[in-house]
């Protein structure tokens, strides 16, 4: 089993490589309602602190600017920092609400754990663009067992095993140095948990998406909406995502390309094209059921009207008897 080696990227360099998705933002009270909020003011006032999963962090974002348009007098503070950390603040009582990326531990369940699922979305393998290899990857793709052998292997990986050729180049392979969802889930396609993955360790989403793009021979995992470009909705500048054989036959058969945007791989998913995991439920946690009203109107917002935003934000809508069955949680 590889020993994984943890590499702390300092937040600067992370976040001037991605600009637009800062850790943490609070979405204060306006200091002027809005002219459309002036005939029906809300009444509806208070806090509401965020934290948890980078894989929830930007559709919670979204959210919390949206319901602060309904609700002027409510600031919300969202930070992202991982699920485990989300999960973490929440029991301490140190957050209202946790964004967690994985299913809910029993033990913490045990400790007062509520979960809301609210949304889906997947973890994805990020190559650099400028892998030398990177026109034979795309036509064979990357089996399943290969990824296992690269991640979870005793022993290095070449980019000739992965190819099927004499190819001596080592794959470089990244991981996360942060407890969280991506890592656990990526971990849970090879039947495996997070500490079993091998390789660099690099904190957050960010970090990895930064470190992959700058490293030729390098492979990754990210988040969907940190592998895309939120605008272009394409893959992120510098990135490639890493077409996985699915059916293991050698090659990427039109059915299997499903990476070109960000749209074609959340069609993907929610066609069940696209394995479960890396594919994965969403949850916001509270510890036990809300007293906040702020955080109650909001829970049940997100479940009913703020569904709407779920696609434009680039991820997956629940079914309806999911969304209900959390709804029934706030009762």
């Amino acid at each position: 089993m590889k020993k994984t080696a943890i590499l702390l990227l300092a937040f600067g360099l992370v976040l001037s490589a991605f600009p637009t998705t800062p850790p943490r933002a609070t979405v204060p009270a306006p200091a002027v309602t809005p002219a459309p909020l002036l005939q029906t003011p809300s009444q509806l006032d208070g806090t509401i602190s965020i934290s948890g999963a980078w894989a929830l962090y930007p559709m919670v974002l979204k959210w919390a600017e949206e319901f602060n348009k309904l609700h002027p007098k409510v600031t919300i503070d969202v930070q992202a920092g991982g699920a485990g950390k989300g999960m973490a603040d929440v029991l301490a009582g140190m957050a209202d609400l946790g964004m967690v990326s994985r299913d809910i531990y029993p033990a913490e369940t045990a400790k007062g754990a509520l979960a809301f699922a609210v949304t889906k979305d997947g973890v994805v393998a990020t190559l650099s663009a400028r892998n030398p290899y990177l026109a034979e990857i795309l036509k064979k793709g990357i089996a399943r067992r290969r990824l296992i052998d690269i991640w979870t292997g005793d022993k290095a990986v070449t980019w000739g095993q992965v190819l099927g050729t004499s190819l001596a180049q080592p794959v470089r392979v990244f991981t996360r140095s942060d407890a969280c969802g991506a890592g656990e889930t990526w971990a849970a396609y090879f039947g495996k948990k997070q500490e079993d993955l091998g390789g660099i360790g690099v904190y957050g989403d960010p970090g990895v998406a930064d470190a992959v793009r700058r490293e030729p021979l390098g492979i990754g995992f990210n988040n969907i909406n940190f592998a895309y470009d939120s605008k272009t909705l394409k893959p992120v500048d510098g990135l490639v995502i890493a077409p996985i054989d699915l059916d293991g036959n050698g090659r990427i058969d039109d059915a299997e390309r499903v990476y070109a945007t960000r749209d074609g791989i959340t069609a993907a998913i929610a066609a069940n094209i696209y394995p479960s995991p890396p594919a994965r439920d969403l949850y916001i946690v509270a510890k036990g059921k809300p007293a906040n009203k702020a955080v109650v109107e909001f829970l049940r917002w997100v479940l009913t009207d703020g569904q709407k935003y779920v696609p434009e934000t680039g991820y997956i809508r629940l079914a309806p008897d999911k969304l209900n069955l959390a709804l029934d949680k706030l009762k």
